[in-house]
């Protein structure tokens, strides 16, 4: 199939799930077995909590957690692949970012040297680890790719500032960026590593930070690949340390959406989301936010106005850029992501993997 022919069908697949979601509920009933949903797919690791995910296509997928998991798809979901890097064990995933079905680098939390990255080329068979943090200081939560050569990882303030890794060789070596360009971290902030999801990219140089923990939830956005930052407060409650934005999505330079509120279980999250039209100059909350915390969120493919936000308690929809959210799913995920050929893809605790299928 051409590429105009592929970007039209996609679009179209698109149209219809987008179609099918803001259906009124009459409708939703005659064609209950058409509607858009979450079609959970076994992957075999029922003990896992899978809070990184990266989806290339409606057929490949990659997913990485706990107990140093890292799982694999290229047909679906019908099967999954254990490509675990060996020794592992013990480290926490959160974080992968894979460029085709071969090629991924994953990312491991923790305090001092259970912060690392690993890169695999021939689809997990073999790792190679590229990074270990050697400050005890330093905690990684999340990284994000601009192409396939240049990306980031951030870790929480180290002497009071966020610090940035760098890498232009797709995560085969990596280094530390001066942090003279990094506004200085407020009391008690920090990042979430819950989704994968608290720094993103859009185009070939920008990208944003979320945060929380301190008395005001922020965003962080830098222009030139990490070397120089800015600051802008961000409509989420925080002044606790469970509490902030946790994700974020651009679909553009300029046009974002944030979530969080308070991980804690049964705890109040009024507020949890937020959007803005300047690129993270200016954010605004949402109208009608989501009703719970929410950890994930993705913009649906070829959409100007819809995205899903997930969590522990639901799937979410917006189809006015933020401005409202419904719930549409009751079901648990940390983290959400959709591909341009029109694959959305969410994931979470006890080793829950789904797509969304019509």
């Amino acid at each position: 199939m051409g590429r105009t022919s592929w970007a039209v069908a996609a679009t179209a697949v698109c149209g219809a799930v987008l179609a099918a979601l803001t259906a009124a509920p009459a409708q939703a009933r005659e064609a209950h077995v058409r509607a858009p949903h979450w079609v959970p797919k076994d992957s075999g690791a029922p003990e896992a909590r899978f809070r990184g995910l990266s989806a290339v296509s409606r057929s490949t997928a990659w997913l990485a957690g706990t107990e140093g998991t890292v799982l694999s798809t290229t047909d679906g979901g019908t099967s999954w692949r254990d490509v675990s890097p060996p020794g592992a064990g013990e480290l926490q995933f959160r974080d992968v970012e894979a460029f085709d079905a071969r090629r991924a680098v994953a990312l491991a939390i923790g305090e001092g040297e259970a912060s690392r990255v690993y890169r695999t080329d021939d689809g997990g068979t073999t790792w190679t680890e590229t990074f270990r943090n050697t400050d005890a200081r330093a905690f990684y939560d999340c990284m994000a790719f601009f192409d396939h050569r240049h990306g980031l990882a951030m870790s929480d303030p180290v002497d009071g500032r966020f610090r940035i890794l760098s890498t232009q060789d797709g995560g085969r070596s990596w280094t530390v960026l001066p942090d003279t360009g990094m506004p200085p971290a407020l009391d008690g902030e920090a990042g979430f590593a819950a989704s994968g999801q608290c720094l993103v990219t859009a185009g070939a140089r920008d990208v944003w930070l979320a945060t929380g923990g301190a008395a005001r939830a922020r965003v962080l956005h830098s222009a030139d690949r990490g070397l120089t930052w800015t600051a802008a407060d961000a409509p989420v409650p925080a002044g606790d340390p469970a509490r902030g934005v946790f994700a974020l999505a651009f679909r553009d330079r300029a046009h974002g959406l944030a979530v969080g509120g308070d991980y804690r279980p049964g705890q109040p999250s009024p507020q949890a989301a937020g959007r803005t039209g300047d690129g993270g100059r200016h954010w605004r909350p949402a109208g009608t936010p989501p009703p719970a915390y929410r950890s994930g969120i993705a913009w649906l493919p070829h959409s100007r106005s819809a995205a899903l936000a997930v969590g522990p308690t639901g799937t979410d929809l917006t189809t006015d850029g933020g401005r409202t959210w419904r719930t549409v799913d009751t079901g648990s995920y940390d983290t959400v992501d959709c591909t341009p050929d029109g694959g959305c893809w969410a994931a979470g605790e006890k080793g829950r993997v789904a797509r969304l299928e019509r």
